[in-house]
C-alpha cells in the first residue's frame, strides 16, 4: 500500500522530459534525468527510513544508525567508506566515503544529525498530502543526504560514475558541534584540502530556486566586568564609581551605537547577569546572579555572538568592540574574549561561477533560473569550513521545505527529483570540464 501511495505522488514527475527541455541536454544527461525519475519511490522510502530513526546530535546510537544506512547505500555505489569515531570531540562521529578518478575532485557535504533529541515528541515521517512530507529532519537535512545518494545512483546507472573523483562527508554533529571544534571538523577540512569543488546539500532558505554562495561566520563572545562594591547611596562617588552593571550596559550600548547597521554584520547579546555575585555555566548556557537594589554591583557578565561575511569584517569588528571595552568607567575593569567557531564563507568569484553552472543546469532541465540567497538569511553550516581550501563552493542544494528546527518541519517531495537531477548533471558537467567556463 505504501508503494502505491508513493507511486501516486510521483506520477507527474516521472513523465518524459518535454522536447524543448530535452534538446538542451546531452543524451547522457537525459538518461541521468530519466534514471532519477524511475527511482523516486525508492528515494522517498529511503527518506522515510532515515527520518524514522531519531538522530538528535546527542543520540549517538541514532546518529550511528543513520550513518550505517547511508554507508550501505554508498558502499553499493562503489565508494570506500569509513566511520570517523567522535569520542575525541564528544559526539557520535562522521561518515566519509571516497571514489578515485580523474578531473576535479568534488566534495559533497551532508549531515546525519537533527535538532530533535531522543526525548522529543516529534519522531515520525508522515505524508500530509501528495507532495508534502512531515518529519524530524526531513528537510534539514536528511532530504539533502538522499539527494546526494539519488544523484550518484543515477550516474552509476548510466555508467558515468566510474572515473569521477568524489568524496562524501556526512557529519554527525552539525546541529550541535563537538568540542574542540578543530578536532570535530578535522575530517571535513582534510577532505576540503584534497578537493577542488565543495557542494553542500543543506536546505538553504527552503526555496529550490536559490542556492547559497556566501554564509556568515559565527564567533562567540563573553564580556566579564568588575566594579567596586559599595552601598548604593555612594554610587558615582569619585572613590566608588558606577559599578559593574552600568559598565556592562555602557559597553553593550557602545557596540550598538558604533556598529549597528553595517551590512552583514550582527552582534547579539543573548544573556546578561549582574550583581554582587555571578555564576555562569557555559556548557549549559545558563547562570544565576545575587544582588540587592541597595548595593553597587561588583560583577556582570554578558555573552553573545558575532556574525560576519568575511575574515576581514570579523577582525575589524573585534577591534572596534575591544576599543569600546577599553574606554572604561571609573573603578571598573572589563575583559572581552572571543571564541571563533564557524568561519565565514565569502562570496568569491569561484563561488559565483559555480552558481552560474548550477543555474545553467536548472534552465536546461526546464526548472528555471537559480539565484543566490542573501547572506543575511544564510546561517552557519559545514560548507563554511571549506572556505580557503577549495576553488569554489556552493550550498543549499537540498530539498525545499519549511519550518525546519520546529515540530512543523516539512519537505516538498517534488523537489527531491528536481535537486537530484540538478546535482547529477552538475557533477557530470564539472567532471568533464565544461561546467564552470
Amino acid at each position: 500500500m505504501r508503494c502505491l501511495m508513493l507511486s501516486a505522488v510521483f506520477l507527474v514527475t516521472t513523465l518524459p522530459l518535454p522536447g524543448a527541455v530535452a534538446a538542451q541536454l546531452t543524451s547522457a544527461e537525459r538518461r541521468v534525468a530519466e534514471q532519477v525519475d524511475r527511482h523516486q519511490v525508492e528515494a522517498v522510502d529511503l527518506l522515510r527510513r532515515v527520518v524514522e530513526i531519531n538522530s538528535g546530535s546527542m543520540n549517538f546510537d541514532g546518529v550511528r544508525e543513520v550513518g550505517r544506512v547511508f554507508r550501505q547505500e554508498l558502499d553499493a555505489l562503489g565508494f570506500r567508506t569509513t566511520w570517523v569515531d567522535g569520542t575525541a570531540f564528544g559526539r557520535a562521529g562522521h561518515l566519509v566515503a571516497t571514489r578515485d578518478g580523474t578531473g576535479p575532485r568534488l566534495l559533497l557535504i551532508g549531515h546525519l544529525d537533527t535538532v530533535f533529541e531522543a526525548d522529543s515528541p516529534f519522531q515520525h515521517f508522515e505524508l500530509l498530502d501528495d507532495s508534502i512530507a512531515h518529519g524530524p529532519g526531513v528537510a534539514d537535512m536528511k532530504g539533502g543526504d538522499v539527494v546526494i545518494v539519488e544523484a550518484l545512483r543515477a550516474l552509476k546507472a548510466v555508467g558515468r560514475l566510474d572515473g569521477m573523483a568524489i568524496t562524501v562527508v556526512m557529519t554527525g554533529d552539525e546541529e550541535r558541534s563537538g568540542r574542540p571544534l578543530d578536532v570535530a571538523r578535522r575530517a571535513l577540512v582534510e577532505a576540503a584540502d584534497a578537493a577542488d569543488i565543495a557542494i553542500g546539500f543543506e536546505n538553504g532558505d527552503g526555496d529550490p530556486h536559490t542556492a547559497v554562495i556566501a554564509r556568515r561566520g559565527f564567533t562567540g563572545w563573553e564580556l566579564r566586568v568588575t566594579g567596586r562594591p559599595a552601598h548604593s547611596s555612594q554610587v558615582f562617588r569619585d572613590d566608588v564609581g558606577a559599578g559593574a552593571i552600568y559598565e556592562a550596559a555602557r559597553i553593550v550600548y557602545g557596540f550598538y551605537d558604533g556598529m549597528a547597521g553595517e551590512q552583514y554584520l550582527t552582534f547579539n547579546p543573548g544573556l546578561i547577569l549582574g550583581g554582587t555575585s555571578v555564576e555562569y555555566d557555559a556548557d549549559q548556557d545558563r547562570g544565576t546572579a545575587f544582588g540587592k537594589s541597595n548595593v553597587v554591583a561588583e560583577h556582570a557578565l554578558v555573552t553573545g555572538d558575532l556574525r560576519t561575511l568575511s575574515l576581514e569584517q570579523r577582525d575589524a569588528a573585534k577591534a572596534r568592540m575591544n576599543a569600546v571595552v577599553a574606554d572604561a568607567l571609573p573603578h571598573t575593569r572589563a575583559t572581552l574574549t572571543f571564541r571563533d567557531s564557524y568561519p565565514p564563507l565569502a562570496p568569491t568569484d569561484g563561488n559565483r561561477r559555480l552558481l552560474t553552472a548550477v543555474d545553467q543546469v536548472s534552465r536546461d532541465l526546464g526548472y528555471g533560473a537559480m539565484t543566490a540567497v542573501d547572506p543575511g538569511r544564510a546561517g552557519a553550516a559545514d560548507v563554511s569550513f571549506t572556505a580557503g581550501h577549495v576553488d569554489m563552493a556552493i550550498d543549499g542544494l537540498g530539498m525545499g521545505g519549511a519550518d525546519d528546527h520546529t515540530v512543523k518541519e516539512t519537505a516538498d517531495l517534488r523537489t527531491l527529483p528536481m535537486q537530484a537531477k540538478r546535482a547529477a548533471i552538475l557533477f557530470l558537467r564539472l567532471t568533464r570540464g565544461d561546467g564552470t567556463r
